[in-house]
């Protein structure tokens, strides 16, 4: 009868627990969703609205040269997803080519081999055939994408920590103060009596208190996704980037067609006098081009919606909302299941309530929130030199995605964390001996900044150094292997 008792007290806490969770992790995971969605088909309406734009503008000169736009086009998405892209090289290299394909069509009369037109590409900087536009755009494109992806990829990161936090399994201790919570008063034929609040308030903190020690870390997070919140609201906003670049692109086109006969000549001198074709050969390659001696002005028509009918203005503002509703989650998780008239009686009748002996008064104080303040848990005995593996890996991912939120927020491109590799399925509710592995670990990661090609990492983490191998030291073991590996 004690099992069976058991395992129900057992399965009606964790009903407690993942149907509180599970409002979070669906909010994080839909948020999450429309994001993706928002910025994967805001890629896909610029690049039909460029492509729409130079058909009408460039026709078909453009037609003979638009692997050169797809090319960009393929590269952002790549990088958002999550691709080994270096969005400033990746964007001068782009200019670079714009560079070599303009210059032939600004001098047709000559022939340029591959070598020369190298050598056109190195002059890009120095003369700025384009006007203001690549730095401008570079600038923006680059801190917009790294935001947007950053933001994207902490909602993620937030729905799988909720996800695995919240399949708590209670530990044999945790589960005889459950069973006595809950199903002793009917051992005394007191089955309409239910626990006393602050008597159920302990036993949560008691088989919650790895949860607890979550949270300070959560918050953390949560105050960095506000942050770069703002700054997608702000002058990171990837709508207000990518909406326009067809035209400043354009606006690019123009003004080297305006300055041609400068840039060549300077191009000229760096690089020395081209092989000037024969007269015919000349006149066909101008008319076969449609070259006209001015590109025609565009008067940019109406967008296409992005996803959904929505803005990037209205999803940030329901998100932002969201997190700071989301705050403080796991220190409130113990009030809030025992706030259930299922669970206990509530702050009212403390004195007609079940207090793990009698129907009577529950004298005890309310321990504090997390695994070192149970030590005087009354209620629930918790071994506080065993910290529970599972939620201490979330911890670290907290502040792992913290870290590139901050960067993020600052401008400074991050690293992309593949969410697919992160470890599941692991039980809540194991340990460690004291001797074998801290209660905390300590993470800290200098992020790269500028070059997401190259991953220089500094990773300290500091554990107990006492004798026998641990699950925290083979853990902090294949960390320092795999960082290791990238340093090769």
């Amino acid at each position: 009868m004690e099992e069976k008792y058991g395992q129900q007290s057992k399965h009606d806490f964790r009903n407690a627990v993942v149907e509180l969770s599970n409002h979070l992790q669906t909010m994080f995971s839909s948020r999450y969703k429309k994001f993706d969605e928002f910025f994967k088909e805001l890629l896909e309406n610029a690049e039909k609205s460029l492509n729409d734009m130079f058909v009408r503008t460039y026709g078909r000169l453009y037609m003979q040269n638009s692997e050169l736009f797809k090319d960009l086009f393929v590269e952002l998405k790549r990088y958002y997803v999550g691709g080994n892209v270096n969005l400033e090289e990746m964007l001068n290299e782009f200019w670079a080519r714009l560079l070599e394909r303009m210059f032939r069509l600004v001098n047709p009369q000559y022939h340029f081999t591959d070598e020369y037109l190298e050598c056109v590409s190195k002059y890009t900087e120095q003369l700025k055939p384009f006007g203001d536009v690549p730095r401008k755009l570079k600038l923006q494109v680059t801190r917009a994408f790294v935001a947007a992806r950053t933001f994207a990829q902490g909602l993620a990161v937030a729905r799988d920590v909720v996800s695995k936090v919240s399949a708590v399994n209670p530990t044999p201790q945790g589960t005889r103060a459950l069973l006595k919570m809950m199903y002793c008063p009917h051992c005394r034929g007191l089955v309409s009596v239910k626990p006393c609040y602050n008597y159920c308030f302990n036993v949560m903190r008691g088989c919650l208190a790895n949860q607890g020690d979550l949270d300070a870390e959560w918050n953390i997070f949560m105050d960095s996704m506000l942050l770069v919140a703002e700054r997608l609201e702000g002058p990171f906003n990837i709508e207000s980037v990518m909406d326009p670049i067809d035209v400043k692109i354009s606006d690019a086109i123009m003004n080297m067609q305006e300055n041609s006969v400068q840039v060549s000549q300077k191009v000229i001198q760096g690089c020395g006098q081209p092989k000037t074709l024969a007269q015919g050969r000349t006149a066909r390659s101008v008319s076969e081009s449609g070259f006209s001696a001015r590109f025609r002005p565009y008067n940019p028509e109406e967008r296409p919606t992005t996803a959904a009918g929505t803005s990037l203005d209205r999803l940030v503002t329901d998100v932002k909302e969201k997190l700071k509703q989301a705050k403080k989650f796991w220190s409130s998780l113990p009030g809030n299941i025992c706030n259930d008239e299922k669970m206990s009686v509530g702050t009212v009748n403390e004195n007609e309530c079940w207090n793990g002996s009698a129907k009577s008064r529950y004298d005890f104080a309310v321990t504090g929130n997390g695994l070192a303040s149970q030590v005087n848990n009354p209620e629930v005995e918790v071994d506080i030199t065993k910290p529970d593996m599972v939620i201490r890996r979330q911890i670290m991912a907290l502040r792992v995605m913290t870290n590139k939120l901050k960067n993020a927020y600052s401008g400074n491109d991050v690293d992309f964390i593949d969410i697919s590799e992160e470890s599941s399925g692991e039980e809540s509710g194991s340990g460690c001996e004291l001797q074998q592995c801290s209660p905390e670990f300590e993470f800290n990661a200098t992020e790269v900044t500028g070059n997401s090609n190259k991953s220089d990492k500094n990773v300290n983490t500091s554990a107990a150094t006492r004798s026998g191998l641990s699950q925290a030291a083979l853990l902090l073991s294949i960390l320092f292997l795999a960082v290791q590996r990238q340093w090769r």
